[in-house]
């Protein structure tokens, strides 16, 4: 049985730009980076040390080459916070593209984009 969401692949056009992008805008940092030594290379990041689940940002393109035909497409990702005014403030004053907050329902959300226009959201926990 599944027992939790380990890791999410994050496939992106330029793996040093997005390293950047979630860890000097976003907050999150390097848990490991690894290099096959022919070409592969795959960063972990993650909110906090320890965090239960972690994103793996890898090179569209040579995955694209690796595996044809596989989607590559940006998983709509929701992050929650709650901190959740002081991240938009922060992702604003950073200059990240910073959609509205919207309440849905009994909560609160609003998206935002990494440098490649890739979309998520967060949610007021």
């Amino acid at each position: 049985m599944i027992s939790k969401v380990g890791q999410i692949m994050l496939y992106v056009n330029n793996q040093d730009e997005a390293v950047n992008f979630w860890t000097e805008k976003v907050g999150f940092r390097v848990i490991s980076e690894e290099n096959n030594g022919q070409g592969m290379r795959w960063i972990e990041i993650a909110p906090t040390t320890g965090a239960e689940t972690s994103i793996i940002l890898h090179n569209k393109e040579l995955v694209a080459k690796m595996s044809p035909g596989m989607n590559l497409g940006t998983p709509s990702l929701m992050f929650f916070a709650e901190n959740f005014n002081e991240l938009h403030s922060e992702l604003v004053n950073k200059n990240v593209k910073v959609g509205e907050i919207v309440n849905m329902g009994s909560s609160r959300v609003f998206n935002f984009a990494d440098y490649e226009d890739n979309y998520f959201a967060v949610m007021e926990k």
